[in-house]
């Protein structure tokens, strides 16, 4: 199980049989990239796929002030989705294929992107001690898909969660197959697509944020609790959902650089009491929020928090919990991700103690 995250990639190797399992928390491929990319000497050629930004949107943003920096189309669409504003930006976007005559010719440094990095991946899974080949491969990250014309990202992400939710509130549902994935979340696409090159004999996956919710709700704490509230603080991105019976009750979402502790508390008491805002948490600069249905603060057994930046919640005045699902902090991902693929293909239970 991959967590692919803008600060850490999380690793989780899991094997049914014994019930062992082997883990690992590495730099994340976009910082990874990034540092590489910052100590390259002038011109570069960028080519790959579509992976998280981040970091190396803002080295070549940078350095195409200074030297040229050429992408394809395929790399391009980490930087934006709207190819003009990436072009707006100094950087040269050429077809995959004209990308690919010019690496053969070019004495620019060149960098291929993507968010699985083949030799780095085997070499963790190795330090294992265990062998580079798998059953099953998970692989979460998070996709804000590209939108309608007319529509923001944040609302086309939020689109596609709410009306799949409205349907199955369980979160293990978000979870695809290679060939499920909507067609519009072109980071997943674009990471199934390189997974294939992976000795896996299959492959799902599923938002970040999505398995951090189920992740958190394994903690050994939760269990047993009908009512309760999960955060996931990570680098990037905080989420915070309603949890009853199992099911999504409400969520919201944020930039974690753009939440503070007063108003984290403020968002858990409006999406127990179900007052959330979508279009005035957007407004706010949030991501949006969703309400399908309430249960009351006063209900709720247990905040659980989770996440590199959950330290956000340390001076909290509300009884919080830090979590640790599999006894680690930084596998929420990776423990939801590996439930969510157990129950889609009906496996047995796994004890997450």
């Amino acid at each position: 199980m991959l967590d692919v995250g803008a600060g850490t990639l999380d690793v989780l190797y899991y094997n049914l049989a014994s019930g062992l399992h082997y883990k690992a928390v590495v730099k994340s491929p976009v910082r990874y990239l990034a540092e590489r990319a910052a100590a390259m000497a002038g011109d570069l050629l960028i080519t790959g796929c579509e992976m998280g930004g981040g970091m190396l949107t803002v080295v070549l943003k940078e350095r195409a002030r200074r030297h040229r920096v050429t992408m394809s189309r395929s790399a391009a669409y980490t930087v934006h989705h709207d190819l003009d504003r990436v072009r707006s930006l100094g950087i040269t976007v050429v077809e995959d294929e004209a990308a690919g005559e010019l690496a053969g010719r070019t004495t620019c440094s060149s960098l291929v992107i993507g968010d699985l990095e083949m030799d780095r991946l085997e070499h963790i899974v190795k330090g294992f001690g265990v062998p580079f080949a798998f059953d099953v491969v998970g692989i979460c990250a998070q996709d804000h898909g590209m939108p309608p014309h007319g529509m923001s990202h944040l609302d086309y992400r939020h689109k596609v969660f709410t009306e799949h939710l409205d349907g199955n509130p369980l979160p293990s549902s978000l979870v695809y197959a290679v060939d499920e994935i909507p067609s519009t979340f072109n980071r997943l696409s674009s990471i199934a697509k390189s997974a294939a090159a992976l000795p896996a004999q299959e492959v799902y996956l599923m938002d970040s944020g999505m398995a951090a919710i189920l992740g958190a709700s394994l903690d050994v704490r939760a269990m047993n609790k009908e009512r309760l509230l999960v955060l996931d603080v990570a680098t990037s991105h905080t989420l915070g959902a309603a949890i009853e019976h199992g099911e999504i009750a409400g969520f919201f979402e944020y930039h974690t650089s753009a939440i503070t502790l007063q108003r984290l508390e403020t968002l858990l008491r409006q999406m127990a009491e179900g007052t959330l805002d979508h279009a005035g948490i957007l407004q706010e600069g949030g991501h949006g929020a969703y309400v399908r249905r309430t249960f009351g603060f006063e209900a709720v057994e247990i905040i659980l928090a989770t996440g590199p930046k959950r330290g956000l919640l340390k001076e909290s005045s509300l009884p919080i919990t830090f979590g640790a699902p599999l006894g680690d902090n930084m596998m929420t991902g990776t423990v939801g991700l590996l439930e969510a693929v157990r129950r889609k293909k009906g496996l047995g239970l796994i004890d997450y103690i």
